[in-house]
């Protein structure tokens, strides 16, 4: 598994070195930090996967720096507090924040949240992959085109549809509830111009018979008359 980044940003020397001690002992690689500046410098340079950052510094604050470098990053940040008043104000007003640990604090307590904000944050992180994954499916009611399979699928069954049919369902699937004109079909499938559209037509009717319950009185594939066709978003 690969060794996480962590940026301790601490204007106190001693209890930058303290953190910095026993996260290296729990496997971390460790970053430090004076002020916020310093902070965002070495952010830029390097791979960090969780902030710690104290709230009062010189030079530049905390809260400085957590706004500015949220403006780009989203990993985790805890903040370091002398009250926790202050804190819970700080995180009221949500300058993007993920926790906060009061001083005096015990470097187990610390350590704790560290191992903690980054299990959510991977688990975050592997989400967004699977969604990013699923991209190239596109699910309407019970309608289903799957890019990276070039399948298609009604209700769970698969749909057998030619390349130029695959092609169209997909044109339309991909903006739901858009009308795209025949011609407009044409061009984006074939990748040239459209002479004449009758082709369309008898396309859409194949499509409809193999994706529609009852053809006569489609639930997906509309047509507009005088405009052209859309696939018919669904609640």
């Amino acid at each position: 598994m690969e060794m996480n980044h962590v940026l301790i940003v601490e204007d106190d020397k001693e209890i930058r070195e303290g953190v910095e001690i026993y996260l290296k002992s729990q496997g971390y690689e460790v970053y430090q930090a004076a002020d916020g500046r310093e902070g965002l410098e070495v952010i830029e340079r390097e791979d960090i996967h969780l902030a710690i950052v104290d709230v009062m510094m010189p030079r530049m604050d905390g809260i400085t720096m957590v706004v500015r470098l949220r403006e780009k990053h989203d990993f985790p940040v805890i903040m370091l507090s002398a009250k926790s008043e202050e804190v819970d104000k700080i995180m009221g007003l949500n300058i993007g924040a993920d926790d906060y640990v009061t001083k005096p604090f015990t470097p187990m307590e610390l350590l704790a949240r560290v191992n903690s904000q980054l299990r959510r944050y991977r688990k975050f992180a592997e989400k967004l992959n699977e969604k990013e994954a699923s991209a190239n499916v596109h699910v309407i009611g019970g309608l289903e085109i799957n890019e990276d399979t070039v399948e298609a699928a009604v209700d769970g069954e698969p749909v057998k549809l030619t390349p130029i049919e695959y092609k169209i369902l997909l044109l339309l699937m991909k903006s739901p509830g858009r009308v795209f004109s025949a011609e407009e079909i044409y061009e984006r499938v074939w990748n040239e111009r459209a002479i004449t559209t009758d082709t369309i037509m008898v396309h859409i009717r194949n499509i409809r018979e193999k994706i529609e319950i009852n053809p006569k009185e489609p639930k997906y594939l509309k047509v507009v008359w005088g405009v052209g066709y859309k696939i018919e978003k669904q609640a």
